[in-house]
């Protein structure tokens, strides 16, 4: 059975970001349909279906708000997604009081856009096909979806961040997470306050996983942590 694409608006003036933009979500199953300007985007949209919207605020012809603003007329539920050059809180206001879901500021990672973008749609639609729910850790369970990592004869209900810095490890198990990447995915920010809330769920997690000593999480000094888990 060939999995249910997710169709995305990429709405994007830089030619060199968009194409590597469009190219980079083919390449991870998605449906991209990318275009140059606002007015054309909007056009796009009142033609197809889409999942998701990615806008560039700094637009010709129509900029991303008034095409944000435009589109929340024809689909009020639709996730949007605003990229900028601007760091401004204004800007950010104003994106938000339009209805965004989520405002990533260039240059940003492709690897934190895709987290970002699968967190909305799994918020929205439900688990995509292709979005792994369920993870072995040595003799745990993970069940993604209802939060809860299930060992010999323990259940743990994660609450939600729990359940976000768990996943991003088993992503990237028995290779290094990225301390930077985890903030900026999970907490939007790698300010030091979010760092030191992201330490404390860290030490909940190995809490829940030290009853298997075959399963820990180490720090890797200087670039993050890392989900270890010996298979022999």
């Amino acid at each position: 059975m060939n999995e249910i694409k997710h169709r995305i608006l990429l709405a994007e003036d830089d030619e060199n970001l968009g194409s590597l933009l469009q190219e980079y979500l083919q390449a991870k199953n998605y449906e991209a349909d990318w275009v140059t300007n606002g007015e054309k985007a909007f056009r796009h949209f009142e033609q197809f279906h889409y999942d998701l919207c990615l806008l560039d605020v700094m637009m010709p012809v129509k900029d991303g708000f008034t095409l944000a603003s435009e589109i929340r007329i024809l689909n009020s539920e639709i996730p949007i997604i605003f990229l900028t050059a601007k760091s401004m809180k204004e800007d950010v206001l104003e994106g938000f009081s339009l209805g965004a879901d989520d405002y990533i500021t260039k240059p940003f990672s492709m690897e934190e856009l895709l987290f970002r973008i699968e967190a909305i749609l799994r918020r929205t639609k439900g688990t995509r096909g292709g979005d792994k729910n369920q993870w072995e850790i040595s003799t745990f369970t993970f069940d993604t979806q209802k939060q809860l990592l299930t060992g010999t004869g323990t259940q743990q209900k994660l609450t939600t961040k729990e359940s976000d810095l768990l996943k991003l490890l088993c992503n990237n198990m028995n290779q290094v997470l990225e301390r930077n990447f985890a903030l900026k995915a999970i907490w939007m920010d790698d300010n030091y306050f979010n760092a030191r809330s992201m330490d404390v769920y860290i030490t909940k997690l190995r809490k829940y996983l030290k009853p298997d000593s075959k399963v820990q999480i180490i720090n890797v000094h200087g670039k993050g942590y890392k989900l270890v888990v010996d298979e022999t």
